[in-house]
Parts: structure tokens; C-alpha cells; sequence
């Protein structure tokens, strides 16, 4: 799954959740399986080369896997937590999208080496008390785990899984038996949130990872169920709240960029400049960063240090100018 990440812990006094602190040594993993899961969908299992125990990971943790072309792309791990010989990850190959998941599917395969760094985890599952989990299609990949874990744990828990039909939802033959909800949309129709939330757990947790318009569904509609706190992950940048147009500059002297209120700056620079270097989109892998040459930055990252701000450096997916103009070292 292609992830870009975004958390947020949503009790009913809206506090939000920090992430935890990534791991940064790199990893040069070997592919030792791939799967065709549903379509579009395949599994990828990764070990190290010399049967070295990899690092612990929990639910709701995700990898960023550094491509040959130079992309650098996330996504969630998909197999047992208790297995320290390989990870897994699942991706729905995209082929309108930025290239990362076509490159997975056609690159990624056994024998192929590829650099990984992590695990991380932004979308962390707490162990205990009840939970609703909501998956729409590859939004099963860091649910499934959670969903595991639940029954493991002997938690009171519920599970409904959407997708455009069966044969498009990967691991249904990998779902715990019991408490689950299988509701494609070619049999159910598209889901509302009543039909989403319909067994929130009182004072408990949902957790929910899937498409836009599903994510949409559920955050329009949890303030009418009973659950008190609401973690999500997202497939798709959020929009931009409160932005004001403002210009970039490429370089001293560059070609001068007009970013619109409602676009992000490395939207507007990906036109200009395709093989611009990011990842999750979101203000917090640090792909992107650049150097500002000039022009006052408003920050909204949640990634740079204080020192790195002092310094000039900026994080195009989200930072903007309170209208002006910033030059970049691009």
C-alpha cells in the first residue's frame, strides 16, 4: 500500500496523538516472496540476506522502502509482529499515481534486493479497552494486524471491511473467525456512517484506514456514536486549511511558481520539476526538505527541529509563506 500517513487521536476533547520517535539506520532487505493477494494486489515478504533477526515492530507500524528509481514511498506492515525473520507489506498498484506502486509490482520480486528504513509507527493501536476497526480495501494492510491483536488479546472488538467487491479485498482468508463484517459495496452499496459506526463500542476506540471518501464518512459521522476516541490513517494528503497564495522561486534568479491557497508548494514544483524528491506528503518523513534561500516560511511540519527552521530549512509538501515569496535552493 502507498500511505501517506496522517494520525490523529480524536477523543471528545480532540487532543491528538504524537508519533513515535522513527528509526533511521537503513536496512537492505531481500524480496523472498511475492503473492497476488486480489487484483491489483500483492504481498511482498522481505528478510535480511543473512538471517538476522529485524527490528521489533507493533500494529499500525509502516515502512518506508527506498526504490531504485529513487522514489521513497510507505507502507504499512501487513504480517505477524511476532515474526522477526521477515516483514510484509501489501500494494495496489496504482497506475495513475506516482509510480512507486507500479515499481513495487514489477520490481519488487524474489531475489531483488531493496533499502528500507523503520519500522515507524504513526498510527499506534493501544492494547486494551473495546474497539470498532474499519478497513476500506488496501486500507486493510495496518488494520489487519490491530484486528489480530484484538482477538490475541481477548479484547471486545469488531471489524468491518469494505471494498468495490470481493475479488478487489485482499486477506479475507486471513480474517479472524467471528466479529468480522465482510460488506462489499457491489453486494451492500456504499456504505453510510451509520452503517460504518453502527457497533462503535461505548466510551471505546475506532480505528479506521481506507480511502478519502470513507475517511470522510466516518469523521462526518462520529460525533453521533458512541465510541469517545477516533484514530485514523489516510491514504491522501488532507486538504490545506487557512493557506494563502503565495509564490516560489527555483534558485536566485528561477523561474518564479504561483501557489494557489489550496495547493500545496510541492504540488505547484512537481510541474515544474517531476523528479522532485518526496514521500509522505504530510510533514513528517523529511523526503522533501529543501533549503530556503530567501522569504519567510510558515511552517506546519511536525518533522523539522527548531535549529533546522533557524537554519532555513522548509518542508515543501506543507510549509507555505503568509503570502510573499520564498526562494528555494531547487
Amino acid at each position: 500500500m502507498f500511505t501517506d500517513v496522517y494520525t490523529r487521536s480524536l477523543p471528545l476533547l480532540g487532543r491528538s496523538r504524537k508519533q513515535a520517535g522513527p528509526l533511521e539506520r537503513a536496512l537492505r532487505l531481500e524480496v523472498v516472496d511475492r503473492r497476488v493477494e486480489a487484483e491489483d494486489v500483492v504481498s511482498i515478504q522481505m528478510s535480511t540476506s543473512d538471517g538476522s533477526a529485524l527490528p521489533q515492530w507493533f500494529p499500525g507500524s509502516h515502512l518506508d522502502l527506498h526504490l531504485a528509481s529513487g522514489r521513497r514511498r510507505q507502507y504499512s506492515l501487513c504480517g505477524d509482529p511476532a515474526d522477526r525473520d521477515s516483514y510484509r507489506i501489501a500494494v495496489r498498484r496504482i497506475t495513475d499515481g506516482g509510480g512507486g506502486s507500479v515499481e513495487v509490482h514489477e520490481e519488487l520480486t524474489p531475489g531483488r534486493h531493496v533499502v528500507v528504513r523503520g519500522p515507524r509507527n504513526a498510527f499506534p493501536f493501544v492494547p486494551h479497552g473495546s474497539a470498532l476497526f474499519l478497513a476500506g480495501g488496501i486500507g486493510i494492510t495496518p488494520i489487519l494486524p490491530m484486528v489480530r491483536a484484538a482477538d490475541r488479546l481477548g479484547m471486545d472488538w469488531r471489524f468491518v471491511y469494505t471494498g468495490r467487491s470481493r475479488a478487489t479485498m485482499p486477506f479475507l482468508d486471513e480474517l479472524p473467525a467471528g466479529r468480522v463484517l465482510v460488506r462489499p459495496d457491489e453486494e451492500f452499496g456504499v456504505p453510510t456512517a451509520a452503517d460504518l459506526l453502527a457497533d462503535a463500542p461505548r466510551d471505546g476506540a475506532v480505528y479506521v484506514c481506507g480511502p478519502t471518501p470513507m475517511l470522510a464518512t466516518v469523521r462526518a459521522g462520529f460525533g453521533d456514536c458512541a465510541a469517545s476516541a477516533l484514530h485514523f490513517e489516510r491514504f491522501a494528503p488532507p486538504p490545506v486549511v487557512d493557506g494563502k497564495p503565495f509564490e516560489v522561486q527555483l534558485g536566485r534568479g528561477g523561474v518564479v511558481l504561483q501557489v494557489p491557497a489550496d495547493r500545496s508548494a510541492l504540488e505547484v514544483i512537481r510541474e515544474q520539476l517531476p523528479g522532485v524528491a518526496y514521500s509522505c506528503r504530510q510533514g513528517f518523513c523529511g523526503t522533501c526538505r529543501v533549503r530556503v534561500l530567501d522569504g519567510v516560511v510558515e511552517h506546519r511540519d511536525r518533522r523539522l527541529t527548531d535549529r533546522q527552521r533557524a537554519e532555513g530549512e522548509a518542508l515543501v509538501c506543507v510549509s507555505r509563506a503568509d503570502g510573499g515569496r520564498l526562494v528555494l535552493d531547487l
